[in-house]
């Protein structure tokens, strides 16, 4: 649950179904065979890291019996290197094939994760392999996300860009709940080590996937004369912070992750040691955020033509985000339906919101800035993420993990503020090209 193209020759080559959107009923993308398999590919994905969410802390703290502040910077190392890559990443992205790039991703995480469980079976597990394990992953996982937003828009419409978040959101919800539940089950069963070999086996599935579609994904359009990296990192920063729109749900996007990582990073070492949850209901608890995903994803629609894409976003964030005071509520016992309501909740907005957010930067963003921009945003966006796991495991270690809950819980209750400042509040709809470049004359 995180607050998260095409280039012009991709655009023009690729095949339209009408002219016009409304005078010839669209397919719906169920029925488009490259958009299926990408989607099919990436939901499985999905599912395996999901599995590695609770499989990761659940080997930490129960194989290898690590400390809260251990566990939490666990979980900021998937993200670091978004501080450390993100931006040449995106400029990289701009320049070449995003599928090729993919597949590289897909194959190297397979075997990263795949070490996990061979060298627990042989006894030389640590906590060490395990942060070197997240790290590299997060590596690929830089790559692989800037080029999946980045490739989205060049196999369907433009028209259909929303329908196309929506599923996609839609789906990474549902494979919350299978492998966060999945998860704890595999835990409890066959411990924990063994979800990260069904992560493994996932990434396998997504790149075989991604072999399958048809489409060829032709070559980014190249500029006359080759600018230096530099300056492609600086064109797709200066858009990004310029632009009104871009720079206010960035900011949000960067607090609300900064403030949902701090308490999920210690939300699993809560539910074990004081509510006395077992591991194979962690998973299940972990995974009732995801109920909440699934109804903000198939709700966007709705919203979004009730009140507009600009005034939805507003609502559906500012009616959400207060019930994650609800969690911290969470006792032993039927108070546990406290932390499942206010997570699930709490992701009906966070989800509703990325999928208006999507579409809004895949319309509006200019082709071929798209992957510098997408890598621009990531960076402020993740990038917050493991200074979030390593503000919860400090202020958890520090004043005790339910009033940490409070804490944290209390800043995304009042985060939708944010989206008051600039433009946002005076729109009923988001723009679909800007009016004018940021900062241009």
């Amino acid at each position: 649950m995180r607050t998260d193209i095409t280039t012009k020759d991709t655009m023009d080559t690729t095949p339209k179904a009408a002219a016009d959107p409304a005078a010839t009923p669209r397919p719906g993308l169920s029925r488009h065979r490259d958009f299926r398999l990408l989607w099919l590919g990436e939901t499985t994905n999905r599912v395996g890291i999901n599995v590695t969410t609770v499989a990761m802390p659940l080997v930490a703290v129960v194989t290898l019996n690590a400390s809260t502040l251990s566990v939490s910077v666990l979980a900021a190392a998937p993200w670091l290197p978004w501080l450390l890559i993100g931006l040449p990443a995106g400029a990289w992205v701009d320049r070449m094939r995003r599928r090729p790039l993919m597949l590289v991703c897909n194959l190297g995480s397979l075997v990263l994760l795949a070490s996990v469980p061979v060298a627990a079976w042989l006894g030389m597990l640590t906590m060490t392999h395990l942060l070197v394990v997240a790290l590299l992953n997060g590596l690929a996982a830089v790559f692989f996300g800037i080029s999946y937003k980045v490739y989205v828009p060049s196999i369907v419409d433009r028209e259909q860009l929303q329908e196309a978040n929506a599923k996609l959101q839609g789906s990474e919800s549902v494979a919350q709940v299978a492998g966060l539940g999945g998860g704890g089950l595999l835990a409890q069963a066959f411990g924990a080590v063994s979800g990260l070999l069904v992560n493994a086996g996932t990434f396998l599935f997504s790149a075989l996937c991604l072999l399958g579609i048809r489409g060829r994904e032709p070559l980014p359009e190249r500029p006359l004369e080759r600018t230096p990296l530099r300056q492609d990192i600086r064109e797709g920063l200066q858009y990004t912070v310029r632009d009104p729109y871009l720079r206010v749900l960035t900011a949000y996007g960067t607090v609300t992750n900064l403030l949902l990582t701090a308490y999920q990073a210690i939300l699993p070492v809560f539910m074990i040691r004081q509510l006395g949850v077992p591991e194979g209901a962690t998973g299940w608890l972990l995974a009732s955020s995801s109920v909440g995903g699934i109804l903000g994803a198939t709700g966007a629609k709705r919203v979004t033509a009730r009140w507009g894409t600009a005034r939805g976003l507003l609502v559906a964030t500012a009616a959400t985000a207060p019930f994650a005071l609800l969690i911290p509520m969470a006792q032993q016992g039927w108070m546990l339906a406290a932390l499942a309501v206010g997570s699930a909740l709490l992701a009906l907005g966070v989800v509703l919101a990325n999928v208006i957010q999507g579409a809004f930067r895949q319309r509006y963003c200019p082709p071929q800035l798209l992957g510098r921009i997408t890598a621009s945003i990531s960076v402020a966006n993740f990038g917050a993420i493991p200074f979030g796991s390593l503000l919860g495991g400090v202020l958890g270690t520090a004043l005790g993990l339910r009033p940490t809950l409070w804490m944290l819980t209390a800043g995304l209750a009042v985060s939708p503020l944010l989206l008051l400042i600039g433009p946002l509040r005076a729109r009923h709809d988001l723009p679909t090209a800007p009016a004018t470049a940021p900062g241009g004359s």
